[in-house]
């Protein structure tokens, strides 16, 4: 049951904050918010947006798409200690060849500091899935199966990633089968929404595409209580306005008990391709520090850029 909780957090699981030494991606450089706007005025309420989010089904497609094309990703980790001095560097340039049978292709490759243990393994278990999901994210089956995280085959590991699915690409909906966090994530429900605050900005998405950005976040004046059992502190998706096209959603995640600990921050951002026709992943940045009693606490922070899709089938 550990490693439930290990994969799951690890990866959709990204701690901001000012940390001496310590790389931080930023999550929303590439939105800039002009003003917030007033619901009435602009006839779109809220449970719109909240429709869209629990139904939408476009961050699934994107994963999936990369199979049609050739491109290349870089690809950035960072491990640190306890005082967030960085222990250890990752970086990875790979073309993901997609003409004819599929073919990764190192550009660059380079590991400094403590990454191994004496097996080859990688030391810590974040990591271990970083390049498990995401060093060869379309070539698995990652997104081979529903995206609202149906039931799963074939083992253990099957179950770990239907979990996965439904936090990173159905955010709103519970996590069946994980004890103490299953219906934590279901912020829409009756019993969750009065615990966080709805508002919504308009903005710019890479300077020439108007969006909204609709954010929920939990209420600051609630008591220390009920903060510490709130697991999604913030939310925040980014929709096209012209098309209503979910183009990007960053997630705030804190929470404690006995099994575990983190703290973690993650965003994920799209970009339109074929002449604005299909939208596929672009930008992947994590921050986070987890504990699990009886093993070493685990800082890192991930960041991932495509570039250059080139449409193949």
């Amino acid at each position: 049951m550990r490693y439930i909780f290990l994969f799951l957090f690890a990866i959709v699981n990204v701690c901001f904050g000012q940390q001496v030494k310590r790389f931080n991606p930023d999550t929303v450089l590439t939105v800039r918010l002009d003003s917030a706007v007033n619901i009435k005025a602009e006839r779109i309420n809220v449970q719109a947006f909240i429709n869209k989010i629990v139904s939408d089904t476009s961050f699934y497609e994107a994963f999936r798409q990369m199979k049609r094309y050739s491109f290349t990703a870089e690809n950035r980790i960072y491990t640190y200690d306890k005082k967030n001095r960085t222990e250890g560097k990752i970086y990875r340039k790979i073309f993901h060849n997609n003409k004819g049978p599929y073919k990764m292709q190192y550009l660059v490759k380079q590991d400094s500091g403590k990454l191994f243990k004496r097996n080859g393994k990688y030391q810590l278990y974040t990591v271990e899935m970083f390049d498990y999901i995401f060093m060869n994210a379309y070539n698995s089956d990652f997104v081979a199966s529903d995206p609202a995280g149906g039931k799963g085959k074939g083992g253990s590991n099957e179950s770990y990633k239907d979990k996965l699915k439904t936090l990173l690409f159905s955010p709103g909906r519970p996590i069946k089968g994980v004890p103490f966090i299953g219906n934590k994530t279901q912020i829409f429900s009756a019993n969750m929404r009065q615990y966080y605050d709805y508002s919504f900005f308009s903005g710019t998405y890479l300077d020439s595409i108007p969006v909204y950005t609709f954010k929920v976040k939990m209420k600051p004046d609630l008591s220390s209580w009920t903060k510490d059992g709130i697991m999604i502190r913030e939310l925040n998706t980014t929709f096209d306005k012209r098309t209503f096209e979910i183009l990007g959603r960053s997630v705030d995640m804190k929470y404690g008990n006995l099994a575990f600990d983190f703290d973690v921050k993650m965003n994920i951002e799209m970009g339109y391709f074929d002449d604005g026709e299909t939208l596929l992943p672009t930008k992947i940045s994590y921050q986070g520090n987890w504990d699990v009693p009886f093993k070493k606490e685990e800082r890192a922070s991930f960041l991932i850029l495509h570039k250059g899709y080139k449409k193949e089938k």
